[in-house]
C-alpha cells in the first residue's frame, strides 16, 4: 500500500512500529469529555484497531493497531466526536485536518477543584476554537493556580490562573490562619498589624490560598481573572528547561492575541529546511533573540494596567 507519511501525519494518524498499521489521535481541549464520546472510542478501537486505547500526555486518547486501508472509514466514525468537542474542522468525515500544534491540556479546573481559580476546560476550549488547526509546533497547557498540577512550565505557553484577593476587614476574626498559611506554604505577602491583615502586592502571587483558608470569609476572589503567562519550557533531546515569566496579571483576551502573533512570528522565522518542515518554537526564539520574538508577540495587544511584562528573559 503507497502511504503518504507527510499527508498520514497531519490528519493526526500515526506512522507506528507494526507494517500497515496506524494508530489515530483524538484531540481533547481542556481534557474533558462527556462520556458517551468514549463509546465511539471503544468501538473503534473494537472494530478497526486492536481492541486497546491509549490516553496521551497531552490528554488525547491514540487508538493502535488500525490497518491504513481503515483511516477513511475511522474519520468518519470520528465525526461525532470532533463535531461534540467543537473542533474547527476544514470538512465532515474527513478527520483532523492538522497535528502540528497538540491538543491544548488543562487541569480540572475550578468546576472540581477549590484551588483552581479560574475554569481551565473553558478557557482551553476557546484557545482551541481560536489556534486549530494549525501544523505549527506549539504547545500549550493551562493549570487553575500556582500548584501547577498541569506542569505549565514544560510548555511553550503556560498559562497560570491567578486572582486579586479582596479584604473585608470588618469580617476579619484576627485568627491569623491566612497569614501563617502564607508563610508557610506560599510567599510570605501577608502579615498581621493593628489587629489587621496587611497584603504585600509585590509579593502576592494571586495564589488565592487566603481565601481558603479564611473561617470567615474575610477574604474573595476579585470579579477580573488574572492569569500568569510563562513561556518557552520544553523537554525533548536538545537543551531542555523550564517556562519563564512573560506576562503576568494578564487578561485572557491578550493571552489569545498573544499566542496567535506567535504564529505569525513563526511563519516568519522557520527554518525552511527544517526537518519535516517543524521547528519547535523555543528553538526559534532561541535563533532570534527574545525581543524580536516580544516585539512580534506584543504587536496590538492592549494589556490591562495591572499587567507587568517582563524586560527580557534568560533561560538556563
Amino acid at each position: 500500500m503507497d502511504i503518504n507519511t507527510k499527508k498520514l501525519k497531519k490528519n493526526a494518524f500515526r506512522v507506528t512500529k507494526e507494517r500497515g498499521k496506524t494508530a489515530a489521535r483524538i484531540r481533547v481541549p481542556g481534557g474533558h469529555i462527556e462520556s458517551k464520546h468514549l463509546r465511539i472510542l471503544q468501538n473503534i478501537a473494537d472494530k478497526y484497531g486492536n481492541g486497546t486505547l491509549h490516553i496521551t500526555t497531552r490528554q488525547g486518547f491514540e487508538i493502535p493497531g488500525i490497518p491504513m486501508k481503515y483511516i477513511p472509514d475511522v474519520n468518519k466514525e470520528l465525526q461525532s466526536i470532533i463535531e461534540g468537542l467543537e473542533i474547527n474542522q476544514v470538512s465532515p468525515n474527513s478527520g483532523y485536518p492538522a497535528s502540528g500544534t497538540r491538543n491544548v491540556s488543562a487541569c480540572i479546573g475550578n468546576n472540581v477543584c477549590p484551588f483552581a481559580n479560574y475554569n481551565t476546560t473553558k478557557f482551553a476550549k476557546n484557545l482551541e476554537k481560536a489556534i486549530f488547526p494549525n501544523d505549527y509546533h506549539v504547545k500549550i497547557a493551562l493549570t487553575g493556580c500556582p500548584n501547577d498540577c498541569i506542569k505549565a512550565r514544560m510548555q511553550d505557553f503556560g498559562i497560570i490562573g491567578m486572582t486579586d484577593p479582596e479584604y473585608e476587614a470588618y469580617r476579619c476574626i484576627g485568627c491569623e490562619v491566612c497569614v501563617k498559611n502564607c508563610k508557610k506554604k506560599v510567599t510570605g505577602a501577608l502579615k498581621f498589624e493593628n489587629y489587621k491583615v496587611k497584603r504585600d502586592s509585590e509579593k502576592c502571587i494571586g495564589c488565592g490560598e487566603c481565601i481558603l483558608k479564611c473561617p470567615t470569609s474575610a477574604w474573595t476572589r476579585s470579579n477580573e481573572r488574572y492569569y500568569k503567562l510563562v513561556i518557552m519550557g520544553r523537554t525533548g533531546k536538545k537543551r531542555p528547561r523550564i517556562a519563564k515569566e512573560f506576562v503576568t496579571w494578564i487578561d485572557e483576551k491578550s493571552i489569545i492575541k498573544i499566542i496567535l502573533n506567535t504564529y505569525d512570528y513563526i511563519e516568519k522565522y522557520i527554518d525552511k529546511d527544517a526537518p519535516g518542515g517543524k521547528e519547535h518554537i523555543g528553538y526559534i526564539v532561541d535563533r532570534t533573540g527574545f525581543q524580536e520574538f516580544k516585539k512580534w508577540a506584543l504587536k496590538d495587544v492592549e494589556l490591562g494596567e495591572k499587567a507587568i511584562v517582563e524586560s527580557n528573559i534568560y533561560w538556563e
